[in-house]
């Protein structure tokens, strides 16, 4: 089992249709935040799906200080 949880949330793939995806996940027992793009080293999005990343990485780190009792 992996300590990280990824944000169900966050449905985000490239703009290109190459099937490039975001995940935001939070390690649960170090509060650490992992930004992945997987398949690729790059993603391009939409502004509206830079946007959910952008609030995704905000839950993320939220989850990770409450992990980490900050």
């Amino acid at each position: 089992m992996s300590a990280y949880a990824s944000d169900p949330d966050l449905k985000v793939t490239d703009v290109t249709g190459n099937g490039v995806e975001a995940d935001v996940a939070t390690n649960l027992l170090t509060g650490a935040v992992r930004l992945s793009i997987l398949w690729t080293q790059e993603i391009h999005l939409c502004p509206d799906d830079a946007e959910r990343v952008a609030r995704s990485l905000l839950r993320a780190a939220e989850r990770g200080r409450r992990a980490a009792g900050v």
